[in-house]
């Protein structure tokens, strides 16, 4: 009836284009148990114009991490909720870094070359040198000290 098809959570599409009862199948699960993961918030589906839920691949790819996270790992759902959260996270913090990384490239790449047609001369712009590992030692001062 339906072929197994495996989805990783990054190749999988946004489209919300799939009935519950489609998407169910694909997640090895009972229509009813997705609706309850929808009313959890685990999922958000998309809405159709007669207000059906509507899933995407990506949705299905979350709903079998659920399945797997709950009948093989025995976390609960409320761990389940936690976890799906912080995965997302961990994911946006990423692409920032990512991000700024490439924002940070570009700063370097744009005193060097300020740098090489000598618009600061006798300045070096970019450390060079390594930043220093010396150790300060903070101690109060005591009543009677000078």
């Amino acid at each position: 009836m339906y072929e197994e098809i495996s989805i990783s959570m990054e190749q999988a599409s946004d489209a919300k284009v799939l009935i519950i009862s489609v998407a169910a199948k694909l997640a090895g699960m009972h229509p009813q148990t997705l609706r309850q993961y929808d009313r959890l918030g685990l999922v958000q589906p998309g809405r159709a114009g007669g207000g059906g839920r509507r899933y995407s691949e990506r949705d299905v790819a979350l709903l079998r991490e659920v399945q797997k996270l709950s009948q093989e790992e025995g976390v609960n759902l409320a761990g389940i909720k936690r976890i799906i959260g912080l995965e997302q996270l961990v994911g946006e913090l990423q692409e920032r870094i990512a991000e700024l990384e490439s924002q940070l490239d570009g700063a370097y790449q744009r005193i060097a070359q300020l740098e090489s047609i000598g618009a600061y001369p006798g300045r070096d712009l970019v450390r060079r040198q390594p930043p220093s590992t010396a150790l300060v030692v903070w101690r109060p001062r005591r009543p009677g000290d000078k």
